[in-house]
């Protein structure tokens, strides 16, 4: 894959907020396991070093052996990403496209392995994902994947529900507010909501 394929894709993936929990994860040192948003992380901060150096005053020599060293680095990334999942930039272009279909979504969830977190979470924003794909999705260990299909409107009432008895983060009050949520369901959700208000505003 050509370097202009992937650094298109990692601009527009620059738009894409990371979170904080994306880099770490855990307090103990060598124990998050290095998914793709762990690894995309990275190789965004190397190419921002990379363009810092390329455009501020740097000696010839020293330019020419640092921008060796962190293309070799982001390299390893771009092959690191490959690794867990081929051809990894052509798929996050697909994803990223607004016009995919739901069918290639589909696909390209179903074929992604877990530890992609990265491609799996911007298919679960897509506009034209599908209920059967947003389904399938809200079972992802990876929270933010779970949050995305908890407001997602296509999400259908049955995965819904499901969210809103996931003990693990309040993914409730996101099925609260989310219009395809059976009505029963949504009156429940809201009153809990407003008693927690008001237990909130007695303190």
């Amino acid at each position: 894959m050509s370097w202009q394929i992937w650094q298109a894709n990692s601009i527009l993936l620059s738009e894409v907020a990371m979170r904080r929990s994306d880099l770490v994860q855990t307090p103990s040192k060598g124990s998050t396991p290095r998914t793709t948003q762990i690894v995309f992380g990275e190789r965004q901060h190397l190419l921002r070093v990379l363009d810092s150096l390329e455009t501020t005053a740097v000696q010839p020599v020293r330019l020419d052996k640092e921008r060796r060293v962190l293309e070799e680095l982001i390299h390893e990334r771009t092959s690191e990403l490959n690794h867990i999942n081929p051809s990894w930039d052509e798929k996050v272009g697909v994803v990223l496209n607004a016009d995919s279909k739901a069918e290639m979504l589909d696909k390209l969830s179903r074929e992604a392995p877990e530890t992609d977190f990265y491609l799996l979470r911007l298919i679960s924003e897509h506009p034209k994902v599908s209920s059967k794909t947003l389904g399938r999705l809200a079972k992802h260990p990876y929270a933010a994947i779970r949050e995305n299909v908890a407001r997602h409107p296509n999400a259908d009432a049955a995965t819904l529900a499901l969210l809103a008895r996931d003990r693990s983060q309040p993914l409730w009050y996101l099925v609260a507010f989310n219009p395809n949520t059976p009505a029963p369901l949504r009156r429940k959700l809201q009153e809990r909501l407003r008693k927690l208000g008001q237990s909130g505003s007695s303190k």
